[in-house]
C-alpha cells in the first residue's frame, strides 16, 4: 500500500511561524513535524509515499529529498502556488498512488497509532481513524455506528484524526484542478454506506496554533 502525506497548506493559523517556514518543517524537539509522519510510515513498512506540496513546497521537496534517509521513496504532487485542498490535492496526486488502496495522513499531526494496522485494511470507499473531540473541536465530524459505518447524523460525534485509506474511486469525480475539501466527497459515500471508521484512543496532538506547538515542544516528544 503506498502513503501519502498532506504538507501542501499554508498554515495561516501558525503565523507568523509559517511566513517564511512552510508548516510541515515548523519543529517539536529538534526534528520537523512531517518527519515524524514519515518515520511513522517507514517504521510500518509504507516504502511509497507521496507528498503534495504548494505553499513554500520547494522547502519541503529540498528537506525530505527522495527519502533515501529513511529508507523510503518518496514522490512529489506539486498543486503551485495555491493549495487544492484535501480532495483536490489528493486527486491531482492519483497519478502517483496507483489503482489500489491507500493511506493519507496529515503532515502536521503527532500520533502513535500503529500505521501498519492499515496496511491490509478491508475497505469500500473510505476507512478512518476517529478520536475524541479535542478541545478546539468540541462538536466533533462524524458518528461511529455500531456496525463500524459512517454517518453524519445518529449518534455521539467524534472528530476525524487526518488519518484515513481511501480508494481511487472515491475522487472518480473530483477535478485535479480545482480546490475540494474532503467532507463533502465523504459525506456522498457516507450516504450510500461506503465509509467506515475505528475510535482511536492514544496518543494524537494536531499542531494547530503555535501554542499547541510550544506546548508539545515542552513535552518533549521524540
Amino acid at each position: 500500500m503506498k502513503a501519502m502525506i498532506l504538507a501542501a497548506g499554508r498554515g495561516e493559523r501558525m503565523r507568523p511561524l509559517t511566513d517564511f517556514t512552510p508548516k510541515p518543517l515548523l519543529k517539536v524537539a529538534g526534528k520537523a513535524l512531517i518527519e515524524y509522519s514519515i518515520e511513522n510510515l517507514a517504521e510500518a513498512g509504507y516504502r511509497d509515499i507521496v507528498i503534495n506540496l504548494a505553499y513554500l513546497g520547494r522547502q519541503i521537496r529540498d528537506h525530505c529529498g527522495d527519502g533515501r534517509r529513511w529508507k523510503v521513496s518518496i514522490q512529489y504532487s506539486d498543486e503551485g502556488e495555491v493549495a487544492l485542498e484535501t480532495a483536490g490535492g489528493i486527486a491531482k496526486a492519483l497519478p502517483l498512488l496507483g489503482d489500489e488502496p491507500f493511506l493519507v495522513v496529515n503532515a502536521d499531526i503527532i500520533f502513535d497509532y500503529p500505521l501498519a494496522d492499515l496496511r491490509d485494511k478491508t475497505i469500500d470507499l473510505a476507512h478512518l481513524l476517529l478520536i475524541d473531540n479535542p478541545p478546539h473541536h468540541p462538536l466533533g465530524d462524524f458518528c461511529l455506528r455500531p456496525n463500524g459505518l459512517l454517518s453524519e447524523q445518529g449518534g455521539t460525534k467524534l472528530t476525524f484524526s487526518g488519518i484515513g485509506v481511501y480508494r481511487p474511486a472515491l475522487f472518480k469525480t473530483v477535478s485535479a484542478e480545482q480546490p475540494l475539501k474532503l467532507r463533502p466527497v465523504l459525506e456522498q459515500a457516507m450516504q450510500q454506506g461506503k465509509v467506515s471508521g475505528e475510535k482511536f484512543a492514544g496518543l494524537w496532538v494536531d499542531i494547530g496554533t503555535p501554542q499547541r506547538l510550544r506546548e508539545l515542544d515542552a513535552m518533549a516528544i521524540g
